[in-house]
């Protein structure tokens, strides 16, 4: 009912700078409608499949002169990448293992220090031969130093990046030794995976006088960082050799003069009455589950065992290496 002395209203009228309008004008039907079908890929200019095919006009309108665009068999189909090359480089944690490294002049790729670190005597040496070689020292924020060195891994504050580990051959090993008159002292893995045990093994080696550890090129561990870590550094003193066939490799030192001991709780001659450690030696150790391999008991000049307690079953292959080790050297000593 229209009031008394009122105009009929003329409608909805919305006042902009550019001048009243009337109504909606049918602007919210589109959003009302839905969105429009998407484009064809070759379509759209910004999309790889839009490029390909304004590339291929492109050199059409050119009668064909110039360089070919690439062509692909799915038009729409996104451009594959190409896999990523693998990183194998490795990352030495630890101050210790960070200076040791630095010290025998590993080819290192970059020095990492934590923001904030406490500097001592170590920080100061790894980053005054850091500076000396021109290696980087990159500071990082301790979550970026943890995921770089592993979650698990104590890297106090250092870690270095390193390059695969570049192993000797053993023969070429044995050559260096005895071409400088010393005694051969060898220790080789038979199916050990651990990688501490690796680096505990090393590390008594170079405590005890050897010249290197020869491991086999199949179900064995490698100088991983884990190994460098419990190396303590002595991995950069201590030369890795990896035999292809660790049977071949025992069978060619043999060859040359020098006895092949094996380590294994039920060893025939006894580690105190052993009467071989003042003579080119090499031992032998097997895995703490499995021990030596059929093929590497059957090759070794004697099995060796060391006396325990009846109480333990065995020993960890670090823990045998050193007792075996000490012994020899003492032997050695003492003549």
């Amino acid at each position: 009912m229209k009031s008394p002395g009122n105009k009929p209203r003329a409608g909805a009228v919305r006042k902009s700078r550019k001048g009243p309008q009337v109504g909606s004008g049918g602007q919210g039907r589109q959003a009302l409608e839905g969105k429009k079908p998407t484009p064809k890929a070759e379509d759209r200019p910004y999309h790889p499949a839009g490029k390909r095919k304004a590339a291929a006009e492109r050199y059409e309108a050119a009668g064909g002169r110039g360089r070919r665009p690439a062509q692909s068999s799915a038009p729409d189909s996104r451009p594959r990448r190409s896999p990523k090359s693998s990183d194998e480089s490795e990352v030495v944690t630890g101050r210790n293992s960070v200076v040791e490294a630095l010290r025998a002049r590993i080819p290192a790729t970059a020095l990492y220090v934590a923001t904030r670190i406490e500097v001592d005597d170590r920080v100061k040496e790894a980053l005054n031969l850091a500076n000396s070689r021109g290696i980087p020292v990159l500071e990082v924020m301790r979550p970026e130093l943890d995921r770089l060195a592993g979650f698990d891994s104590v890297h106090q504050g250092l870690a270095l990046k390193v390059p695969p580990y570049e192993y000797a051959h053993p023969t070429e090993l044995l050559d260096r030794v005895i071409g400088r008159g010393q005694k051969p002292l060898f220790v080789a893995l038979d199916g050990i995976t651990d990688p501490r045990n690796l680096g505990a093994i090393i590390r008594s080696v170079a405590a005890f006088g050897g010249q290197g550890v020869i491991v086999p090129q199949r179900r064995s561990v490698g100088l991983t960082a884990s190994a460098w870590k419990t190396s303590a550094g002595a991995a950069a003193r201590t030369p890795v050799a990896m035999a292809p066939n660790l049977v071949q490799t025992l069978k060619a030192f043999k060859e040359r003069g020098v006895f092949v001991l094996g380590l294994d709780g039920g060893g025939d001659v006894q580690l105190p009455a052993l009467e071989l450690a003042n003579e080119p030696v090499l031992l032998v150790v097997g895995s703490e589950g499995k021990g030596l391999s059929r093929l590497v008991t059957e090759t070794c000049d004697a099995v060796v065992s060391i006396p325990i307690s009846a109480s333990t079953e065995s020993l960890n292959a670090g823990i045998a290496v050193s007792v075996a080790l000490y012994e020899v050297s003492k032997r050695r000593a003492a003549r």
